[in-house]
């Protein structure tokens, strides 16, 4: 919806109105459901009760019942944040804040997989800048946006810890370290094919939606293949002071 209005030299000039489009914290998607169905109320309410009975406060609920209403819509749309409200007693307003507030909550739809780039000092300097950049290119579409069919969002994401595995993208938040753009390339384009790249280490990949579920607390069936703990890369340091002999000075009072 727009207005007019008058200028200072007696020019028209129409102004906006509602949220401005590139507003980052707004919940008003074109054709984000309002509400659930009873259906799927039913089926979210059995999720929630088992959430909520985790914490001795209902409240407390709040991020995992967020990452619930995720996980059916791919972002938080007004229908989860009602959802939401009405599980905890809280707000809307109140449920918006906190929604708003994390980075991991998603504001429009998401694809299948969502692909980060880290582009923070060191992934930079180490290449992500340029990763990000090749990437935007190949798939066609720019920061936050979503490939045609569906398959790929991409964005710049903060760090995420594994500055030792510089640079890195990580897709639904699992590790894939050591990229270059040929690399991160391959990446994409397996996602699109149907056949993903394994992550370097961590669990194996799933979706957006089923991954936002395992953020929520819901049930992980994702197999263990012992791609967890410290790479080469984190345990250099200690290695060199085992073969050196170092160690850390005794603390003050001479208690080591």
């Amino acid at each position: 919806m727009t207005a007019s209005v008058e200028g200072p030299s007696g020019e028209r000039v129409f102004i906006r109105l509602g949220p401005p489009p590139e507003e980052p914290n707004q919940f008003v998607v074109d054709g984000a459901p309002q509400s659930y169905s009873p259906e799927v109320r039913a089926r979210l309410e059995v999720d929630a009760k088992e959430i909520i009975a985790r914490y001795p406060d209902k409240r407390s609920a709040l991020l995992p019942l967020l990452h619930l209403v995720q996980a059916e819509d791919s972002y938080l749309t007004p229908a989860g944040l009602e959802f939401c409200s009405e599980q905890v007693g809280l707000t809307g307003a109140e449920v918006s804040a906190v929604g708003s507030f994390y980075t991991m909550y998603r504001r429009g739809p998401t694809g299948e997989y969502l692909v980060g780039v880290c582009t923070n000092t060191l992934c930079a300097v180490m290449g992500g800048d340029a990763i990000f950049a090749d990437l935007k290119e190949h798939l066609g579409i720019g920061n936050d946006q979503t490939t045609g069919d569906g398959t790929v969002t991409l964005q710049h994401i903060e760090c995420n810890a594994a500055c030792d595995f510089a640079p890195v993208v990580m897709v639904n938040w699992e590790f894939y370290d050591n990229q270059t753009p040929e690399s991160a390339r391959e990446l994409v384009d397996s996602l699109r094919s149907g056949e993903p790249k394994a992550p370097t280490r961590g669990a194996p990949l799933c979706k957006f939606r089923e991954t936002s579920r395992i953020l929520a607390g819901l049930p992980d069936e994702r197999p263990d293949e012992g791609q967890g703990g410290p790479g080469a890369a984190t345990l250099a340091g200690l290695r060199v002071a085992k073969e050196k002999g170092m160690e850390a000075p005794p603390a003050a009072g001479g208690k080591s």
